[in-house]
Order: structure tokens, then sequence, then C-alpha cells
């Protein structure tokens, strides 16, 4: 079985050697870069199955590296940073990463994200599945979306949120069923990622005016896919 390749940009040389290691003793491919500069044409010429990256670098930071490697890479991404803004986390996932931890890292939470964001990429239909809710199309398969003339790049945590709202066309899926969907873990229900997910996908699709929308806010509840 070909091993997942884990890309971990991170300037402390202890933290990435350490980071390194463990992964290693978890069956994982790994590769170091410290500077930022590096990041981008690493990740076009390693074409890792799962990044990590720290936001502080040098040479460029994290912000603009997911800025940049999101219009050709669109694997997951998962965000490690010593700042505990809300705001520079929720500027990530607007920016395109998939998940973030907070520093210190605990490794075994660390493993379960990896592992829930390989998974929701290995989960893919061996057979062409057309998902079809008006005007909307996923193919499971090849994990593209269109929206009659609009064809938009997803994230794949984006495309998740919308798989899962797309196969349960007219009803409310609930906050906690699209974290899930999201981390395959149980996490604070206080987290803006869905919101956040939920917003960009809105914006991709061109769905942000109410009350025309496709996806709808259940206040204190969830989310809803308009049927038709």
């Amino acid at each position: 079985m070909t091993k997942a390749r884990i890309l971990i940009i991170e300037d402390d040389l202890e933290i990435s050697r350490l980071t390194a290691m463990y992964l290693e003793s978890e069956n994982y491919d790994t590769k170091v870069i410290n500077d930022g500069l590096l990041a981008v044409d690493t990740i076009k010429s390693y074409k890792p199955d799962l990044v990590i990256l720290d936001l502080m670098l040098p040479g460029l930071d994290g912000i603009e590296i997911c800025k940049q490697c999101r219009t050709f890479y669109f694997g997951p991404i998962l965000v490690q940073t010593a700042c505990a803004d809300d705001m520079s986390e929720v500027s990530l996932l607007k920016l395109g990463a998939d998940d973030y931890l907070t520093k210190p890292i605990r490794p075994h939470v660390m493993v379960a994200r990896i592992d829930a964001l390989l998974r929701r990429v290995g989960n893919k239909s061996p057979d062409t599945t057309m998902i079809t809710v008006g005007l909307l199309r996923l193919d499971t398969a090849s994990r593209e979306v269109s929206l009659g003339e609009i064809k938009p790049v997803l994230t794949e945590a984006e495309y998740d949120i919308l798989l899962l709202l797309a196969s349960n066309p007219g009803i409310t899926v609930s906050r906690d069923d699209c974290c899930r969907s999201l981390r395959g873990i149980d996490y604070d229900a206080n987290d803006r990622s869905v919101d956040m997910r939920i917003s960009g996908l809105r914006k991709k699709l061109g769905d942000i005016s109410p009350p025309y929308q496709l996806i709808l806010t259940v206040r204190n509840k969830g989310y809803m896919l308009v049927n038709g």
C-alpha cells in the first residue's frame, strides 16, 4: 500500500523534526521545508497528499502560501498556528485551509485530523455517480461541481459540505453533522469553520442574495439545500 505523502512547512527545526518523526512512526512519508519561499515550488514538485502549514514563516507567510497554492493544489491543508486570534483562523479558512490546530500541538490530535482529512479525499466512488438538485450537479467520481454555466473550483472541505447538503435536499442538516463531515471527530460547537465554508460556497456558486439562495441557513438548526 502506498504511503500518503505529507509536506511539513515549518520554520522551527525542532517542531518540524518531531512532527516528521511522529508521522513516519504512523506510516506516513514526510518532507520538511523551513523556508516559506520554497513552499509553492515544493508543493508543485512533491505533490503531497496533505500539507501541514505553519502561519509564521520566513520569506513567505502561511496566508500567502495558502492563497498562491490554491490556484493549483486542491488537497487538504492543515494549518498550525500559535495565534489564538479568531480572525487569523477565519482568514485562513476563507483562503482555502481545510482545518487548523493551535500550538502547542498534541500529536494524537494532529494524526486524528490528518486521518480524517485523508479519508475525505480517499472516499471517492469508483463509478461515476451524478447527484442532481435543480441546476446543481455533483459528479462524485471526479468531485466536479456545476451550477448551470457556473463551474466552481471548490476545496475538499467545501465540496464535502456541499455533497452532504446535496445528498439531503430539502432537509435541514445540523451544524454538528456538517462539523463531522469536515473533521471526522467531535469538536467545539462554537467553531466557525462550517460557517466560513458555507460562506465560501455561496460566493463560488453566486448564491449570495436572499430570498433566492440555494443554501439556506435554518436558524439554531443548521443548513438546507433548496430542492428544486
